[in-house]
């Protein structure tokens, strides 16, 4: 920070900065901890629905595996496709602390209709069903994921933010109030002992 005129006026103002930025780090450091325990809780979600997905994933290739056993990787691909296109879910969006998050209602894959096939078996719908499931994991799993990149970009903003004022910009007016306040004291006793010296001066004159 440039040198100040050490005046009673640059003094106050300095102090004042000061305040307004203890209140700003005050705000920043709670917004840093809000922001943590939201990440550290949709990130717990996010596992959950991670391991679920895996364990969904794992499930499809076996089903995969057993129908095309069954039936051949030709005669699998044309298995017919679900008469209608599944609903897209639908999604609402909300802000967290000005971080946009996004959640959805899930998504009903299995719950589609499909024609009936060919040569119909128990291994092929078991396949149809695995990777619908599966499908269907993937949603929440993303869009957690979203949430966590965005919640994240935040919270580095934030913390950037909050360690230029606690490392660099309050000590800077720290140091800066300290040296006008020490300033002033060093005037205040110059021009007490000019009165002095004055009044001395004075009576010496009287005599």
């Amino acid at each position: 920070m440039p040198d100040v005129t050490p005046t009673r006026s640059a003094a106050l103002a300095l102090a004042e900065e000061r305040t307004l930025m203890r209140q700003g780090f005050g705000f920043l450091d709670e917004k840093r901890m809000l922001l943590a325990a939201e990440i550290l809780r949709l990130l717990r979600r996010y596992e959950e629905a991670a391991a679920d997905m895996s364990s969904r994933r794992r499930a499809a290739a076996e089903a995969l595996a057993a129908a095309v056993e069954r039936h051949g990787l030709d005669a699998l691909q044309l298995y017919p496709v679900p008469a209608n296109a599944p609903q897209p879910p639908r999604a609402r969006s909300t802000k967290f602390l000005g971080v946009l998050v996004r959640a959805s209602e899930p998504w009903r894959i299995t719950e589609a209709p499909v024609r009936e096939p060919f040569d119909a078996s128990p291994e092929a719908a078991r396949c149809r069903a695995a990777f619908a499931r599966w499908l269907e994991s993937t949603l929440e799993a993303g869009t957690l994921a979203g949430n966590l990149e965005r919640l994240g970009r935040e919270y580095k903003r934030v913390e950037r933010r909050a360690k230029a004022l606690e490392n660099v910009l309050l000590p800077e007016v720290e140091a800066s109030l300290k040296g006008v306040r020490e300033q002033l004291d060093v005037m205040d006793q110059e021009e007490a002992v000019r009165v002095r010296n004055a009044e001395a001066d004075h009576a010496a004159g009287v005599l």
